[in-house]
């Protein structure tokens, strides 16, 4: 908080601004708004006073004046943990260059908890919510729609809303037809109880597919969703004398922590005796460590996406719901094994 002339702490004021300037308040709120008329030897003196002065517009209350508060607010559980940490970096980021004010709702894993983000996000008059998958619950969403809040949708299907979605289920598929076209047909997937939208899509259409190219599945699920799920899976997965020869992992996050359970505990090669695919291509994916071959959702793609659905829906409120469809691309590294002998598409087999 700047220091003003008196020594006492504080926000500079626009009146401050219009004394130190010798013009009039209203000249400094016309120097400050573009398009507004005002004479270019005043706007000079005003800037010169406010640079002076450290001074910032108050954007909230200039929002409030507007009845638009130019709030966005992220809605997810567990923010910080793998591809959803890059996600909520780059569409804060995406918000900021579009002249937003991005703020992150926490739902947290009590009701406690959730009462509580519901209150932050609903008591700021967000203009506009973005809700990543798996999170907040369906109450939440209609709640947010109850107050008239455009929503948009990452990664679940929602009711009323503009969404983005990644193609799971042609991904999933993709991995189960790659690991029997190189003669791999003892197939485990790592799944998770969390019983996200995405990651539920995946865990379904790889053992559909799975079991139409003629091959044997065996699922086991962590906890969640993270490298803690991945070892307790491989627990699971390879403690029978039976071992799958490939293993689907419904993110990296839960490949890495089966990888390393595999070789530490089982003494196993990856991909030499288990060979392994992913989702999401977190960095961790390339690092020496793992070399995981996985699919790749870009968070770049995935914010100019939801921009895109922003600027539409504030722009047509009466807009009817669109979705906005995007592939995950096949990225492959060294736990899955020998390049393709059969046609591929986008690096996968058609």
């Amino acid at each position: 908080m700047p220091l003003l002339e008196d020594g006492a702490r504080g926000f500079v004021s626009a009146q401050q601004v219009a004394e130190r300037a010798g013009v009039s308040r209203s000249a400094v709120s016309r120097a400050f708004t573009p398009g507004a008329s005002v004479a270019p030897e005043t706007r000079e003196k005003v800037m010169r006073a406010a640079a002076e002065l450290g001074y910032q517009v108050n954007d909230l209350a200039r929002g409030l004046l507007a009845n638009r508060s130019r709030l966005v607010g992220l809605v997810a559980t567990k923010p910080e943990v793998g591809f959803r940490a890059h996600l909520v970096s780059t569409l804060t980021a995406a918000l900021i260059r579009r002249g937003n004010v991005p703020f992150l709702i926490n739902t947290g894993s009590s009701p406690a908890e959730l009462e509580a983000a519901q209150a932050a996000l609903f008591g700021y008059r967000a203009e506009a919510t973005i809700i990543l998958s798996g999170s907040p619950p369906a109450s939440f969403v209609e709640l947010a729609r109850r107050n008239g809040q455009p929503l948009i949708s990452i990664g679940r299907s929602e009711p009323g809303c503009d969404h983005v979605r990644i193609d799971n289920d042609g991904a999933a598929r993709a991995a189960a037809r790659l690991f029997v076209a190189r003669g791999l047909t003892r197939l485990g997937l790592a799944g998770s109880a969390s019983g996200t939208p995405s990651i539920v899509e995946r865990e379904r259409a790889f053992v559909d597919e799975a079991r139409r190219q003629g091959a044997q599945v065996a699922s086991a699920r962590g906890a969640d969703t993270d490298y803690a799920g991945g070892q307790a899976v491989a627990g699971q997965l390879f403690a029978g004398s039976e071992r799958p020869q490939a293993i689907f992992c419904v993110n990296d996050l839960v490949a890495c922590g089966l990888m390393d359970a595999v070789r530490g505990r089982f003494g196993l090669r990856v991909p030499e005796d288990v060979a392994v695919i992913g989702f999401d291509d977190i960095p961790e994916a390339s690092w020496d460590a793992y070399c995981l071959s996985t699919f790749r959702q870009d968070p770049a793609e995935i914010a100019a996406r939801t921009i895109a659905h922003l600027d539409r829906r504030l722009t047509d409120p009466a807009a009817a719901p669109s979705t906005a469809r995007l592939q995950a691309v096949f990225v492959e590294r060294a736990s899955t094994l020998a390049p393709f002998t059969t046609p591929t598409h986008n690096g996968v087999p058609s």
